[in-house]
């Protein structure tokens, strides 16, 4: 029997929403307020976790994990790319990714819940959301990285999801996302399907090295996956 899909789970950068580099732009400028330059490489490792998560990781390479300082300097970073970001989301905008606003509409029509899901803060989620040019009925609920105890791999931003939206098994559950960090927090939810997008921070190789059950080239490809699952 065909297994019936109650929920989709999209992560925001990267998946629903345009990075533009905005994000690594805010990374490397608050970074740079430390005097601490970071490689593509050691960014993009991080990328899919809560920023504050991200950003503390990034000054433990740097300072070790040990120093007394390190949760002071993780909470002025955070703050000064919070701050970067803000100015970076207010001087040009957001934009969804192509196929986002249809795709979501398709969902919508199978009867099919839509909850986003983002590493980001929830002050930063509103500025996000003041400049997403979509219709707010279109979204049943936005789960935060400060909303839960630990952000990705663990899937307790997920699990509130359902919990905000009614939803009790994961079984019926599609947790969709750009990075390894998004697939594992869908695998260790237990999510029906666990999708991985090439349209973010991720290549072909490296999500296909996380636990998935379907990678495809971006969200407009949604619908293809639900008419398919057995």
């Amino acid at each position: 029997m065909q297994q019936q899909i109650e929920l989709a789970v999209l992560d925001m950068a990267g998946t629903t929403i345009q990075d533009r580099g905005e994000v690594p732009a805010a990374f490397d400028a608050a970074l740079a307020t430390r005097n601490i330059q970071i490689t593509p490489a050691q960014l993009v490792n991080v990328r899919g976790a809560a920023k504050r998560t991200a950003i503390r990781t990034l000054l433990a390479e740097q300072m070790g994990a040990d120093d007394p300082t390190l949760d002071a300097q993780t909470a002025s970073t955070y703050a000064a790319f919070s701050e970067f970001l803000r100015a970076g989301v207010a001087a040009n905008g957001v934009a969804l990714m192509p196929g986002t606003e249809q795709a979501l509409q398709d969902l919508r029509q199978r009867g099919i819940k839509i909850a986003l899901n983002t590493g980001f803060d929830r002050d930063m989620v509103a500025a996000i959301l003041t400049y997403l040019p979509l219709d707010r009925g279109a979204i049943d609920a936005v789960v935060c990285g400060d909303d839960v105890s630990l952000g990705r791999p663990a899937p307790y931003m997920i699990f509130h999801a359902m919990e905000k939206t009614g939803i009790t098994s994961v079984h019926n559950v599609m947790t969709v996302g750009d990075t390894a960090l998004d697939l594992a927090a869908g695998f260790h939810a237990g999510a029906a399907l666990n999708v991985g997008v090439l349209s973010g921070a991720h290549t072909r190789e490296r999500l296909q090295a996380a636990p998935h059950t379907h990678i495809v080239e971006s969200v407009a490809k949604l619908g293809w996956v639900i008419d398919n699952l057995h």
